[in-house]
């Protein structure tokens, strides 16, 4: 692809991009030296300006201010401008689909799908304001009731990555704002856009619901501007998405404050197959798992853990399918695997593929880099590597698709191999074997945040909560009772009779 039409692509893809924001209610950004770039030709979308700590602090402020009101309305009631939300992601699920698609690089299903899932977690959250349950339990003092009850928690700060643009931001605001909490909200400065567009229609659907817009602020820029809200006595609740790196440094700093934290970090994700395995199956599974989105999911599956049995006739089913898979333009009809989403993602896999076959792997195919889309645009065919053992570089989470294929003769074997590493996100068994299910699933298996069987390591719905153990971050977010996050609970005694016993059979007279 010649400079000039990769200057031309890019000047299409912009025009597409702002008319898709017009369509949205966002006008365009004033200009600043924040870039809103496409991978898909390594050009620029837009220019923003970024917040300035005076602006980031005025939105806490602004967030602060707003709580003081939205804690005293009713739960039912909040839960009016997320319904509202769900409305207008349904009635814009094309446009903010394409829009991800623009700045992440994901293919059009997978965007549409992301959209999806944020209308899901509003249907989820709307259920939940009506189900914000304490407990009542039995007192050892006669005439006397014990209970429990879930409170506002105050500000929360939403730190988003750029892999999941808007699906992750909705999982926490959407239970965020039913749960009575207010949201600054500062999205990966990758994809600021997507952030513009979810922004704007939350805006407006607190405005039609009859609700306080500043209960969502919206803060852009790089990482200086997250630093902001985690050192901020302000924000209640810090839940931040990123890499175990980044974690390292929120969590102290927001453990030092005494706030609290919600982090979901880095996964290095494993499917275990068994000899019982219907391969056919588990070989679909796992080509969506490590080549989705480019491998750049957190729950992209990376290593395969396959009996020596059947190791060969797997390995050959998911080769033959890597060989197929259309790699390009996400906008082209039939790719299925986008780009990377800049340099760094591509030079990352190059190094983890050089050091995989210093360590003695071998490169069963992909790991080259596509040509034909520009200097500046990293497309990658996904590669399959099978390694002798379970190496330093097979135990990093590379955020690239390369996946790392390692034989084993027993299941204990199996999953010591599964839980050897330091993340502990998703991971996935296939089997036709009860009990090696069972056992997979069990106290003593696999150590993650979620194990499935017989699917694989990705695409979790919203009704579980999301989330991992270890360098993980031990965060869970979504479905399940994870609402609990965003709310303090109070324990209450009620004495209703005309003495005042003591707990514990103690006399102070």
């Amino acid at each position: 692809m010649t400079q000039a039409l990769t200057e031309r692509n890019t000047r299409e893809l912009r025009n597409r991009a702002e008319a898709l924001l017009q369509r949205l209610g966002v006008a365009m950004p004033e200009p600043g030296p924040l870039p809103a770039r496409t991978p898909i030709t390594g050009g620029d979308l837009a220019s923003l300006r970024a917040s300035s700590r005076a602006e980031v602090d005025a939105a806490v402020e602004r967030a602060a201010t707003a709580f003081r009101d939205w804690r005293t309305v009713p739960a039912p009631v909040r839960a009016a401008v997320v319904r509202r939300l769900a409305a207008l992601l349904a009635e814009h699920q094309e446009e903010l689909g394409e829009l991800v698609t623009l700045e992440a690089g994901k293919i059009p299903a997978e965007a549409r799908g992301e959209v999806q899932e944020m209308i899901d977690i509003c249907e989820f959250a709307i259920g939940q304001s009506r189900q914000l349950y304490g407990r009542t339990m039995p007192s050892e003092r006669p005439g006397h009731r014990l209970m429990e009850t879930w409170h506002p928690l105050g500000v929360v700060g939403v730190i988003s990555a750029f892999n999941f643009p808007v699906a992750v931001w909705a999982w926490n605001t959407a239970l965020a704002l039913v749960c009575g909490d207010t949201v600054v909200w500062k999205p990966s400065e990758t994809t600021p856009l997507t952030a513009l567009a979810c922004h704007t229609l939350l805006r407006r659907a607190a405005v039609e619901a009859g609700a306080d817009p500043e209960v969502h602020q919206l803060v852009q820029g790089s990482a200086e501007v997250g630093e902001q809200l985690v050192d901020d006595a302000r924000v209640a609740l810090v839940s931040a998405t990123g890499s175990v790196r980044m974690g390292r440094t929120v969590a102290p700093r927001v453990a030092a404050r005494f706030g609290r934290c919600l982090l979901e970090l880095g996964g290095n994700n494993a499917a275990v197959v068994t000899p019982s395995a219907d391969l056919d199956l588990a070989a679909r599974a796992i080509v969506f798992a490590a080549a989705g989105t480019a491998g750049q999911r957190c729950t992209t599956l990376r290593r395969l853990i396959v009996h020596a049995d059947v190791i060969g006739p797997l390995l050959d089913r998911v080769a033959a399918a890597y060989r197929q898979l259309r790699v390009g333009n996400p906008l082209d009809e039939g790719v299925l695997v986008g780009p990377l989403i800049n340099s760094a993602g591509y030079l990352g896999m190059q190094a983890a593929l050089q050091r995989a076959l210093e360590d003695g792997g071998e490169l069963i195919c992909g790991g080259e880099r596509v040509e034909g889309f520009g200097e500046d645009a990293f497309y990658v065919r996904p590669a399959l590597v099978r390694m002798p053992a379970q190496t330093a570089v097979v135990r990093e989470e590379t955020f690239a698709p390369i996946l790392y294929a390692l034989p084993y003769h027993d299941l204990d074997a199996a999953i010591d191999l599964h839980n050897g590493v330091p993340q502990g996100l998703s991971s996935a068994i296939f089997t036709r074997d009860q009990r090696e299910a069972e056992r997979f699933l069990a106290a003593d298996g696999s150590d993650c945040g979620i194990a499935n069987v017989n699917i694989g390591t990705s695409g979790a719905e919203i009704g579980g909560a999301f989330g991992g153990e270890k360098e993980t971050g031990g965060g869970r977010e979504s479905g399940s009772d994870s609402w609990k996050a965003y709310m303090r609970r109070a324990t209450n005694t009620v004495n209703y009779s005309t003495e005042l016993p003591l707990a514990q059979g103690i006399r102070f007279e």
